[in-house]
């Protein structure tokens, strides 16, 4: 389980013990707001909102917290009140057309693209928030959600963690209307357009997430950080080595944790000035060196308080979170606070970074991120598919999802999504198959046959070598799909296919006709005219 630890409040100890405390630092002069839950005799309990006031006071009392209770260990401690169940709204963000996915997202939401064999992108946050008993959670999406739709309506019931905690996961799909006639401008816009929706929960605190990042992480750990620093907004960070740091946004704090700048992709002099001593956020002398760098995961918790004026107030025209609001409230003398997460996390911005991520769960012994935590699942709709059938197949370092057949063929180093067909005598490597959303009966395939066409799946003796094969795909029999002049770049999508970082992408319900070669080489190395060679 990765390992995390609060930035803001706590200063890294003298000694070198593990056990010693941390001191919070002096509170701002706003009054802290709480709520109140009070049983009640009629229908459960109902939440009111409660403000403590007093005499303001020029420096907080000090707090004193183990530093278990803000690690994401298996000693992880925490013990939030108001519970986290009824004080925090979780706000997923489905981001926008996805076109660095493309042609993944051409029929599907970013949030909707499979994952892992069974899974999709957007079971990963939701999976968090639900192991974190955070059960209220707002999906906002724009672009092709229909399967989105459909997948969270399926897999996630209404009134999850019981009545009392009136859980839900709903969609919300950009819209317009007399007052705002345009679609979402960004992050921080999708958020202000709902707020009116937002506002009418009885909560402390928004959970803003990203909708297409794979990672693990407790989010009650990081909400009790936020409440413990008196922060008004925290964001989550990654330590990150000189090699990486100039491909995101990085943050400066001060000796408490607290972001004092931001800077995109810095180079150069501006980015040696980014430079943090990270021992003051947990990490070891030995780690602190190879990582003097915190980065912005996108992730934030939010007071409710400070998302209603900033967003309404403040920056009433600003539309990205990372680049506007959050660097805003900064500006304005608002308490923003970093919070260090130090395990696998992976942005499936790209067709690159989808395709490592998916073949990474094959990684021997132990993948960087796993399926296989009891303490931490992940879930995804039921589908109550049967086991896969593998007939004399040779599959190793692989991973196969439910309800396939697999017939005599050789799978190696690969990702096989659910329904997946394989015929006799293929070979599929280092490929990341989605598999099938539903099943051919016998008629269909003979049917299809008549007329000349290719059932579901993979064919005989065909040939697949570092590839993505999208759902509802036929590949004939004799069939080679191998980029062996290592072409970087291609849009072929009449042909049905696209190749992005080198890697071949075969278009959702593409047909590849029996006895097709594939060849991306340049024309004038193509040794006949067209896109296919047949042998």
């Amino acid at each position: 389980m990765a390992s995390m630890a609060a930035l803001g409040a706590f200063r890294s100890p003298a000694t070198s013990s593990s056990n010693a405390s941390f001191v919070s630092r002096s509170r701002l002069s706003t009054a802290p707001r709480t709520l109140s839950f009070s049983a009640s005799s009629l229908s459960g309990d109902h939440v009111v909102s409660r403000t403590i006031t007093g005499s303001r006071q020029k420096e907080r009392t000090p707090l004193i917290v183990s530093p278990k209770a803000v690690s994401d260990s298996k000693n992880s401690q925490t013990c939030l009140e108001p519970d986290v169940s009824r004080s925090v709204l979780g706000i997923i963000l489905g981001g926008g057309a996805g076109t660095r996915l493309y042609p993944l997202t051409k029929k599907r939401a970013k949030p909707a693209v499979p994952l892992g064999g069974n899974y999709r992108l957007i079971d990963i946050p939701v999976s968090n928030c639900l192991n974190s008993n955070v059960s209220k959670i707002y999906v906002l999406t724009q672009f092709n959600s229909a399967s989105l739709n459909r997948h969270i309506s399926r897999a996630y019931a209404s009134n999850m963690g019981g009545y009392k905690n009136e859980g839900f996961v709903e969609v919300l799909a950009a819209q317009q209307s007399p007052e705002n006639p345009n679609w979402f401008q960004g992050t921080a816009d999708a958020v202000r357009q709902y707020l009116w929706l937002f506002e009418e929960h009885n909560v402390l605190e928004f959970l803003v997430l990203a909708g297409d990042h794979l990672y693990r992480m407790n989010y009650e750990s990081f909400i009790q950080a936020h409440r413990e620093t008196a922060a008004d907004i925290t964001v989550a960070a990654l330590p990150m080595d000189e090699k990486r740091a100039a491909s995101f946004g990085l943050m400066k704090i001060d000796d408490e944790g607290r972001i004092i700048e931001f800077a995109e992709k810095p180079k150069g002099d501006q980015l040696k000035a980014l430079q943090v001593d990270t021992t003051i956020l947990g990490l070891d002398d030995e780690r602190a060196k190879e990582m003097p760098y915190i980065a912005s995961m996108g992730i934030y918790v939010v007071s409710k308080k400070a998302m209603l004026d900033l967003l309404s107030k403040k920056f009433p025209g600003a539309n990205d979170f990372g680049s506007e609001v959050i660097p805003g409230a900064t500006s304005i003398g608002m308490r923003v606070q970093a919070y260090l997460y130090d395990g696998y996390w992976e942005d499936i911005g790209t067709i690159e970074a989808f395709y490592n991520a998916n073949l990474g769960i094959t990684k021997k012994p132990v993948p960087d991120f796993s399926f296989y935590d009891r303490s931490s699942p992940i879930y995804t709709q039921p589908r109550y598919l049967p086991p896969s059938k593998m007939l004399n197949a040779d599959v190793t370092d692989s991973v196969v999802g439910e309800g396939c057949v697999i017939k005599n063929c050789r799978i190696h180093h690969s990702v096989v999504g659910l329904r997946s067909c394989i015929s006799e005598g293929a070979i599929i490597e280092d490929t990341l198959l989605m598999g099938a959303d539903y099943y051919e009966t016998e008629a269909d395939r003979k049917f299809l046959a008549a007329k000349g066409s290719v059932p579901i799946g993979i064919g005989k003796n065909s040939h697949i070598k570092r590839a993505i094969i999208d759902k509802n795909a036929r590949i004939g029999d004799d069939v080679k799909i191998i980029n062996n002049d290592n072409v970087q770049e291609a849009a072929k999508e009449t042909d049905g296919y696209f190749i992005k970082s080198g890697i071949v992408t075969i278009v959702k319900d593409a047909l590849i006709p029996s006895g097709t070669f594939k060849d991306f080489a340049p024309p004038e190395k193509q040794c006949c005219k067209g896109h296919f060679q047949f042998e």
